[in-house]
């Protein structure tokens, strides 16, 4: 599962990279997380930001677990499912990201986390699906989930998932009204080990609270209690 990324990229960078308008009120996350408010492109919306929930709102995840935010949505399912593919026809997103993290179990109780960044420095885009709810007093939400496939040779040292990640010419793709099934669907394969590079991060990314640029930073491997090991 992925459930944290980084989007530390100025307003300005964003605006060039995905040609949209400059929006106010863009904050750079070194720890986007579920249930934070976060900007995605949609199909619908291309020329700028839209702020959705991850997962779902703060207020409405009181005692549900992370797997009950639907935080990802498996590609596999999309085509699976009619209704899944039904979502995807209707509520499409780019994510913009400079990176993701990943935890890598070495024990039962022990996982080190890890940071994954493009090796051309570029900002990435996940591709999305979103969607739009009332809570029980009537008030609309919009959420999105990242879509996830199997790791490629780099991250599955790591996990067994990542997200998909999209080339600047897939993002057309995927944002075009008119693109059909078949093509959205052979989006959804995994990045080449090429790609990317990840390497160990601060613990201190395991509080969803925890913001700050030193997250980001390579550190030697420990886990979620602070000890150092071995395993990386």
């Amino acid at each position: 599962m992925i459930e944290r990324y980084s989007i530390h990229a100025t307003n300005q960078q964003l605006k060039e990279r995905f040609k949209i308008e400059e929006t106010p009120g863009y904050q750079p996350r070194y720890n986007a997380g579920p249930s934070h408010l976060l900007p995605v492109i949609t199909h619908q919306s291309p020329q700028g930001f839209s702020y959705f929930y991850w997962g779902a709102p703060q207020q409405f995840l009181k005692n549900k677990t992370v797997a009950e935010r639907i935080v990802n949505t498996r590609a596999e399912l999309i085509a699976e499912k009619p209704v899944l593919k039904k979502t995807m026809m209707r509520f499409r997103c780019l994510i913009p990201a400079t990176g993701f993290y990943a935890w890598k179990k070495v024990g039962k109780k022990t996982s080190i986390p890890w940071f994954f960044v493009p090796n051309n420095k570029t900002i990435w885009s996940f591709a999305g699906l979103w969607e739009e709810y009332d809570d029980p007093e009537g008030n609309a939400y919009h959420t999105f989930s990242i879509i996830t496939v199997p790791a490629n040779e780099t991250v599955a040292e790591v996990t067994e998932r990542m997200p998909v990640i999209l080339t600047p010419q897939e993002e057309s793709v995927w944002l075009d009204k008119k693109s059909t099934e078949d093509i959205l669907l052979g989006l959804m394969r995994s990045t080449s080990a090429t790609e990317l590079t990840g390497y160990t991060v601060s613990p201190a990314i395991n509080s969803l609270t925890h913001e700050s640029a030193s997250l980001i930073a390579p550190a030697p491997a420990a886990d979620q209690f602070g000890n150092l090991t071995l395993f990386n």
